[in-house]
């Protein structure tokens, strides 16, 4: 059953989101749909599903005409999305997670959990999970979540699944089962939407790739032949160029010294970072990475160590303290830990700036909408609009907005603290966010520690790299001495033997 999509288009206000967009899957087909944060993709995901009714066009699945059914009727309509920020109840069972709204059913109308807790052992079996039936959400790792959100989308019996940015979260070991089931999917013949910004992932599982710009369909090809750099160029139209190396950092002057600092269950780490060093800490999900970031900024408490601000001893346990002492956090999930979505754009830029940006204990309006168009000058924000909610904003925008935060000329800032900064953010977006990051540093003289498992960001801002593997520090190199082959080498080495978990 094909997905046929003709001369998409929506209109918000004066806003096209969607321009004639036509789009193709078969089924058995993982389709890739690539693109720039606010190109397009989500409405389109949106319309799919049947959140957000089209202006004109058509989708058609199989025979079915599911334009504008509602999602409910797309569901039924054999449409399942399955979106980054996953729609489980926490509070809920696995099995009742999975029949959310599907119930079976006894006679006399009573929900019939021992048959649906055989069906739901049934569809965990088929997916691989370790999660019981019984389970409660909450206490499910993020990869566990996933698939039961998968399965609850079997159920239904699809023929077209969505996937946006599915592995944004996840270890190298749980995408690799990710992409098992998604491969079992594609045999029972369903058809794939594969939505993500990870072009190796790309490169990797997809039959077919389509890139939307502006709204519109610009560039799609089967992947026989495609490379990365036939990628890039088509989702950044050109603008996409390979960043300079990084100049090296110059001064001998201590930003950040941790001495020790470890929690009740890790090992102890010391680390240096000199004003205006950008020093990496490289490795797997779970190694540790930001356990250390989080004890530095305070979010964490940390059982014994120092932390050294230039020359003053930071207090640990509290992040008004460390914003005072001028170590600032970007956190990796910008939604629940940085981002205040009802509020405005300028709002969440200032938030945590507010006493020195205004006058006499009184807020400075002016001084606030001159700290937001910093940001947008900095790291061109669009739309670049200080009133309108940041929920409104796609995911690279908001993104820049957390980092508008604290690079500006009011902010305290002296360390800063990036814990995989650019996750889920455009190939574009990326590029002019490393900028901005590089810029910063050689003006203002900051020290920058940088948590990422993704080698080409390690690469692109760097000075040098730590290696981290079950809460320790296990090796340091420059720059000079590391690729991208050579980074993946190291982070999937053997642990030392008596090594902590």
């Amino acid at each position: 059953m094909s997905l046929v999509v003709r001369g998409l288009t929506k209109r918000f206000g004066s806003t096209l989101a969607l321009d004639g967009v036509d789009l193709e899957v078969e089924p058995g087909q993982i389709h890739a749909l690539l693109g720039h944060n606010g190109a397009g993709k989500s409405t389109l995901i949106s319309c799919l599903g049947g959140g957000t009714k089209p202006s004109a066009g058509s989708i058609r699945l199989g025979e079915n005409d599911i334009t504008a059914v509602g999602p409910l009727n797309a569901l039924r309509a054999g449409v399942a999305v399955i979106y980054q920020h996953l729609s489980l109840v926490e509070t809920l069972t696995v099995s009742d997670n999975l029949f959310f709204k599907q119930e079976l059913l006894a006679p006399g109308g009573f929900i019939d959990r021992r048959r649906q807790h055989k069906e739901s052992q049934k569809v965990l079996t088929i997916l691989g999970a370790s999660a019981g039936p019984g389970d409660l959400v909450r206490g499910l790792p993020l990869a566990q979540r996933q698939l039961i959100e998968i399965g609850r989308a079997l159920l239904r019996k699809p023929r077209l699944i969505v996937f946006d940015e599915p592995t944004a979260a996840l270890s190298s070991a749980e995408v690799d089962r990710l992409v098992e089931v998604i491969r079992s999917l594609q045999s029972a013949g369903i058809a794939i939407i594969y939505v993500t910004h990870l072009l190796s992932e790309v490169l990797r599982i997809a039959d077919r790739a389509t890139v939307i710009r502006g709204g519109r369909v610009v560039w799609s090809s089967d992947m026989k032949s495609v490379t990365k750099s036939d990628l890039i160029a088509a989702i950044s139209n050109g603008t996409q160029a390979d960043l300079a190396p990084i100049a090296p950092a110059t001064s001998h002057r201590v930003a950040l010294t941790v001495s020790s600092v470890a929690t009740k269950t890790s090992p102890p780490i010391n680390l240096t970072v000199k004003a205006g060093e950008i020093v990496g800490l490289y490795g797997l999900v779970g190694s540790g990475r930001t356990r250390l970031l989080e004890m530095v900024a305070g979010v964490r408490h940390r059982a014994t160590g120092t932390v050294i601000v230039g020359q003053n001893t930071l207090r640990g346990g509290r992040t008004h303290r460390a914003i005072e002492a001028g170590v600032c956090l970007v956190p990796s999930d910008r939604h629940r830990q940085a981002l205040f979505g009802s509020l405005s754009a300028t709002d969440n830029v200032t938030i945590g700036l507010l006493a020195r940006i205004a006058r006499w204990g009184i807020r400075d309006r002016r001084r606030e909408r001159r700290t937001f168009n910093e940001a947008v000058r900095q790291f061109g924000v669009y739309p670049p609009l200080p009133t309108v909610p940041v929920s409104s904003f796609s995911g690279g925008n908001q993104q820049k907005l957390v980092f508008g935060r604290w690079l500006n000329d009011s902010s305290p800032v002296k360390v800063l603290l990036l814990d995989s900064p650019t996750e889920g953010v455009d190939v574009g977006a990326r590029t002019e966010i490393y900028r901005a990051i590089r810029e910063a540093v050689a003006r203002t003289g900051i020290g920058v520690v940088l948590s990422t498992d993704d080698p080409d960001e390690l690469l692109a801002l760097a000075h040098r790299c730590l290696i981290m593997r079950d809460g320790r520090i296990e090796s340091e190199h420059t720059r000079a001495e590391l690729t991208e082959e050579r980074l993946l080498d190291l982070a999937h080495h053997e642990p030392t033997p008596n090594g902590w978990s």
